[in-house]
């Protein structure tokens, strides 16, 4: 499939969430010997014309990207911060059709996503969503900014904001990334950093050159 023409889209990285899990701020997490917020920005920034980071305005760290916080109050989940990053992509970069978003915990995302992602947006109005091993990385795609308004009424709504329910409401295409192979075994480049756990694992791969 040969998606239209975009022009190079802006990208604003998920930072907004409460790392419960993880039990402390994601994107000051050191993996190798950087940050997951440096990995993240060395992976994404020779993708896009611009870059942005949705955390509060008090966040510690932001390695010079231009902070987008949430527009609605309560840090309610990925979609605010979707939502942040629409907004944000229609103020500075008007021409843009679609805005990629990827989220903090992801060091190893794929050097193609934009490239691969635009081949399948085929109008304006399509979410382009990675997926990898046959799992769907909903806050991993690039968003039609024409949607913000849609999406401001969805959240404002009686439904639970989940984004695989407003995924399902709109013209949302799949793309298929392969994992990567590394001396110790297959890598999902959408590898999410969630647990203490998880940061280990992610380490046994950057210990052998992923």
């Amino acid at each position: 499939m040969t998606g239209m023409p975009l022009i190079i889209p802006p990208a604003v990285i998920l930072a907004g969430g409460l790392s419960r899990r993880m039990g402390r701020d994601k994107a000051q997490i050191v993996l190798g010997g950087r940050s997951l917020l440096d990995h993240v920005i060395a992976r994404i920034k020779p993708q896009v014309s611009t870059l942005a980071l949705n955390a509060p305005l008090d966040h510690p760290v932001s390695q010079g990207l231009p902070l987008v916080p949430d527009s609605l109050p309560g840090r309610p989940g990925p979609l605010a911060g979707i939502l942040a990053a629409m907004q944000h992509a229609a103020r500075q970069v008007p021409q843009a059709s679609h805005v990629l978003t990827v989220p903090i915990d992801s060091p190893f995302l794929p050097h193609n996503l934009v490239e691969k992602l635009a081949q399948s947006v085929t109008t304006d109005n399509v979410i382009a969503i990675a997926t990898s091993q046959g799992a769907m990385h909903p806050v991993c795609g690039l968003w039609p900014i024409s949607l913000a308004s849609a999406l401001q009424d969805f959240l404002d709504g009686p439904d639970e904001p989940r984004v695989k329910t407003f995924l399902s409401r709109h013209n949302t295409v799949l793309v298929a990334f392969a994992d990567i192979d590394t001396p110790v075994g297959p890598l999902d480049p959408f590898l999410n950093l969630n647990t203490p756990e998880d940061l280990e694992n992610a380490r046994r791969f950057v210990e052998a050159g992923a």
